[in-house]
């Protein structure tokens, strides 16, 4: 015993410090892999966070909010559109929380408003690839990454502030504990699966529940024990999504009405009718309430790859569907509980019940939308490419992965050839190699190992670069207003870029003009906004006008709350006429700004038009700055 012990004199055993720790990464990767991973890593965010307040405000509905909860701690926690807390937002709050805190941090800017989506951005494609690592291995996993972060309608939305992008951060963090959970037979980390989906919830209602059939049938199918236990988790994992979704239901339900805003979108100031109605069920059958369009008819899969989304996300979702395909085959002999097989099944599960409620959506549906299959069609392009090209030796899975690439190059010839004033070359570049190397791919296994990873290097580049050219230009194109989409040119629907320093001029608030006068924004001109701020701190409001995007407008110029009348859509019963003129008796508001035309939605309520009115005919117009102003005490 003596004579085997270890030397008193000898010195412990040298621990890697987190220097070499970070570096290295797993012990079992290879020692590329973690320099490959934040070489990704910060190659995606300078992609994100480069010359980021190019788009001023970007979304001006949500600026204001997160203005407003710098402001204010209540304003913050109910995601009110300004500081006075006159309405919500037409979504729960959770995006707003994380802008309003950077706000309250690093003051009000257009950057300290985007810089949390960049972040996120970020983050969500660490996690992917630590996701699809844990089955799939280390180039999968990067795979996975870099295709997530040169998907363009990923890069609008990380860099753009609507909630898609913490929505889509927390469904990949859901996917993650599944994972684990499933090999693992795990009910804690299928708990906090759950606790991700419903706190995604919080950011986008009720589209983060779409991913929950994918996951709830990978881990019913393969997790390594009975079937009674499978069934008691998955219970105790749906009753983590009711909590970490639910809770924020209860208390703004239970609060008070007349101590906290209008529940913005709602018609009846109830969040619940909000949850159910508006941003629920209403979206799949075009029964809005408080829309300003009526229902439309139901699409097809042919709406991904149409000309509004197509150029945001179909340029490997032929190849995803493929690749879903070609693992549920490749592990089809497998053990019930294959890692790789239930792997597919969380990411085909998400990528199907997502992408048909997209696809079959009667109601009010916009491209940027598609950044919630983002994940699912990146990580199952790196799991399917990665198991493909271990077993190219088979003939059949040879020939799928020529087909997968042969496939996304026609797809992305066709998408190019929509933009015929973009970088016309691109596409008889991308096409011509794509097809040579998917022929070639068919006896890659029959080559020397250095011409074989070679061909792979080439069939990489060519399969993301039609994707990867479109997703810088998206990045180096300034976006705002309510509606943007992703491409060479800027096809925000309602505003030009108009951030602390953007550009002058005038805009019409109110009810006048038509659809784009609520959903757009500008800069207000320096004598409205110097009229707006004398004496504005002696009212709880500076003005008011109709729908939520010209009184953010003017709210972010002047720094002072504006009450947006029917909010988003100037159709919410808030306030109610007599409501609004008791706070005018009361002098709270001091101007109120719009147009004398009308535009009345198709349904909800008709208050905003009636405030309207009334002023109108009480009050003396002028105009400043093209605006017609109405002094309500004179």
């Amino acid at each position: 015993m003596t004579a085997l012990a270890e030397p008193a004199s000898a010195d412990p055993p040298t621990l890697p410090s987190r220097t070499e720790r970070l570096l290295r990464g797993h012990p079992a990767d290879p020692r590329w892999v973690r320099p490959a991973l934040l070489g990704l890593l910060a190659a995606t965010a300078l992609l994100y966070l480069w010359d980021l307040g190019a788009s001023g405000w970007a979304n001006a509905f949500y600026s204001a909010a997160a203005q407003a909860g710098g402001q204010s701690w209540k304003a913050w926690f109910f995601g009110s559109s300004d500081a006075a807390n006159s309405i919500t937002v037409d979504k729960t709050p959770a995006a707003l929380w994380v802008m309003g805190l950077s706000v309250r941090l690093f003051g009000l800017s257009a950057w300290s408003v985007l810089v949390p989506q960049a972040l996120i951005g970020v983050a969500s494609a660490g996690l992917l690839y630590a996701t699809v690592r844990r089955v799939s291995g280390p180039a999968a996993g990067l795979l996975a990454g870099s295709v997530l972060a040169l998907t363009p309608v990923a890069a609008l939305m990380f860099r753009f502030n609507n909630p898609d992008a913490l929505l889509v951060l927390l469904l990949v963090a859901g996917a993650y504990g599944t994972v684990r959970a499933i090999g693992q037979a795990s009910p804690r980390w299928l708990a906090l699966a759950g606790a991700a989906v419903g706190f995604a919830f919080l950011a986008k209602m009720l589209q983060a529940f779409l991913v929950l059939p994918g996951f709830a049938l990978a881990y019913l199918i393969a997790a390594p024990v009975s079937l009674g236990k499978r069934l008691a988790h998955l219970l105790a994992a749906l009753g983590a999504v009711v909590v970490s979704a639910g809770w924020y239901l209860a208390v703004v339900e239970l609060w008070p009405s007349g101590s906290r805003p209008f529940i913005g979108g709602s018609q009846t100031d109830s969040i619940l009718e909000l949850t159910l109605g508006y941003n629920g069920f209403g979206r799949i059958t075009g029964n809005e309430v408080g829309s300003l369009g009526g229902a439309q008819s139901g699409g097809s899969w042919a709406r991904l790859l149409g000309s509004e989304m197509a150029g945001g996300i179909a340029w490997l979702l032929p190849a995803a569907v493929l690749a879903f395909g070609a693992l549920i085959w490749l592990s089809w002999p497998a053990p019930r509980t294959d890692a790789t097989r239930a792997s597919a099944v969380v990411w085909g599960g998400w990528l199907i019940v997502t992408g048909g409620v997209f696809s079959e959506m009667s109601g009010i549906i916009h491209p940027y939308y598609t950044v919630a299959l983002a994940p699912a069609v990146a990580a199952l392009t790196g799991m399917g490419t990665v198991a493909l090209w271990r077993r190219r030796a088979n003939p059949i899975a040879a020939g799928l992965l020529s087909a997968g690439v042969a496939l996304t190059a026609l797809t992305a010839f066709l998408l190019l050839d929509r933009e015929a004033n973009w970088l016309p070359w691109l596409k008889f570049l991308v096409l011509p190699i794509g097809l040579g190397t998917a022929v070639a791919l068919l006896v890659a296994d029959r080559l020397p190992s250095a011409a074989a990873r070679g061909l792979a290097a080439l069939a990489l580049v060519t399969t993301l670069s039609a994707s990867g050219a479109y997703t810088l230009a998206t990045a180096a194109t300034t976006h705002s207003g309510a509606i943007p989409s992703a491409g060479p040119n800027s096809r925000s629907f309602g505003g030009a870029p108009g951030g602390p320093a953007g550009p002058g001029g005038g805009m019409r608030g109110g009810i006048g003009g038509g659809i784009g006068s609520l959903l757009g924004t500008s800069t207000p001109g320096t004598a409205l906004v110097d009229l707006l701020r004398a004496g504005g701190g002696d009212y709880t409001w500076v003005a008011a006008t109709v729908g939520s995007n010209p009184a953010a407008s003017y709210q972010l110029a002047c720094g002072l709350p504006v009450m947006a009348v029917g909010g988003f859509n100037g159709t919410d019963p808030s306030p109610r006429l007599a409501r609004f003129q008791r706070d005018v008796r009361d002098k709270k508001i001091h101007y109120f700004l719009g147009t004398g035309s009308e535009m009345r939605g198709t349904t909800g309520s008709d208050d905003a038009q009636e405030i309207a009115q009334w002023v109108s005919e009480h009050y003396t117009a002028t105009t400043v700055d093209g605006v017609t102003v109405y002094d309500l005490n004179p």
